[in-house]
């Protein structure tokens, strides 16, 4: 048996035991992993593995390398915890692509937990990657730096544009080896870690990298924390137009859309076809349950902070902590419902393949992408349409219906801050 298939079994046994979705059960079981530790890490990073949320993690493993300790949910809710941010973006030829940020944004995550623990950090900059990995050899302390996530070859992914900032650990660097912490330990030649590097274009070179650390007032810092995450809910948050995708403004707009079966915004027109369909739906789960979240649309963890936080500064959390809990089954539940509604169409699978390399390689990939046009069109002919249009209806009332069981919940959550 490989060790993928070992993977699988272990984590689907732990389903069987838990009632936990895959994604659930397999971060689990990774975090649990024994692994021998190199030679070449920093003094005192010895931890890899996310228990729930991955930014997170990465945050109290540096952290826990300075000797000190705090859990996951803590310094997730300290960096702002939940959020909520929908959008449609619209590019020519290709399907509609919906995006769904579930944790707090778009404040810096480890700044914002850092600051409230009263840990320093610096900021550091560099022109070429080499220099930027020198300086990091100089320092001899984890840092946490912003890569191009589709240029980590354990991704698995087509390089892209380097458009979306993507947080790893750097956990330690011996010779011309980088050891890196992203829910597991890996290593990069510095030519390769240098290229992920250099690709973000943003914040390209960039390094945090962790100081001393003070003695915090934690309820003071939990109060902070509890205040920017209910403003953020409830708005505003850039104070500009884009604040009404914010929050349960968003929430809003996103089950209102769902609902929408007139106007070109609504998904009913927007994500009609079969092929946009089954771009858009899958994006629900990827969104809600992987991508800058954690299962639940990070709700659940948030709920392990709250009741943390609960007896050192409000008892009433842990409640507010137990409907943080259902609403981040129902987030998971949608999620699930989306990823059904498309399990087994042949051509979904396709249809993110054209996504990937058209934003990757753009004109160059034309060839590729007009190979795929025609096999696209070829499956999506022997699938036919097996939802239909009132089918597909039904389907996005029944998720704008989950959406307003959220809101309600989360509403109600928040009246016990």
């Amino acid at each position: 048996m490989t060790d993928q298939r070992k993977l699988k079994k272990l984590v689907r046994d732990r389903m069987a035991r838990t009632g936990e979705t895959y994604t659930t059960a397999r971060m689990h079981v990774l975090a649990r992993r024994e692994i021998t530790l190199p030679s070449g890490l920093f003094a005192g990073y010895r931890t890899f593995g996310a228990q729930r949320h991955r930014q997170s993690s990465l945050i109290a493993h540096v952290l826990e390398a300075q000797g000190v300790t705090y859990s996951e949910a803590m310094i997730a809710g300290l960096a702002g915890g939940i959020g909520f941010m929908y959008a449609v973006f619209e590019y020519k030829d290709i399907p509609p692509l919906m995006t769904i940020v579930a944790q707090h944004h778009p404040a810096p995550w480890a700044p914002e937990a850092l600051g409230r623990l009263n840990v320093s950090y610096v900021e550091q900059h560099s022109g070429k990657a080499a220099a930027g990995i020198d300086k990091l050899r100089k320092a001899n302390r984890p840092a946490l730096v912003s890569v191009d996530r589709s240029r980590l070859p354990w991704h698995g992914l087509e390089p892209g544009f380097g458009m979306d900032p993507y947080v790893i650990a750097v956990a330690g660097i011996s010779g011309d080896t980088v050891y890196v912490d992203d829910s597991g330990l890996y290593e990069m030649s510095t030519e390769d870690f240098g290229a992920a590097w250099s690709g973000y274009k943003k914040g390209r070179h960039h390094a945090l990298i962790i100081g001393e650390a003070g003695s915090p007032d934690l309820p003071r810092a939990i109060r902070s924390a509890l205040k920017m995450t209910a403003g953020h809910l409830t708005g505003p948050v850039l104070g500009n137009s884009f604040d009404v995708n914010f929050g349960f403004s968003g929430m809003a707009r996103l089950a209102a859309q769902l609902r929408d079966t007139r106007t070109k915004s609504g998904w009913a027109k927007r994500f009609g076809s079969p092929i946009a369909f089954a771009h858009g739906v899958r994006r629900f789960y990827e969104c809600l349950e992987l991508e800058y979240t954690s299962p639940g649309a990070t709700r659940p963890v948030y709920a392990d902070f709250l009741d943390e936080a609960a007896p050192l500064v409000n008892p009433k959390l842990s409640d507010a902590a137990s409907l943080f809990r259902q609403s981040g089954a129902r987030w998971s539940a949608l999620a699930s419902l989306a990823l059904e509604s498309v399990a087994g169409l042949g051509y979904a699978d396709l249809v993110e393949e054209r996504m990937a390399i058209t934003f990757s390689r753009g004109r160059d990939a034309e060839p590729e992408i007009r190979a795929l046009n025609k096999r696209i069109e070829a499956v999506a002919a022997e699938y036919g349409d097996p939802l239909g249009d009132q089918g597909r209806q039904d389907l996005f009332a029944a998720m704008a219906d989950i959406v307003d069981e959220c809101v309600a919940l989360e509403q109600e959550a928040l009246r016990l801050f």
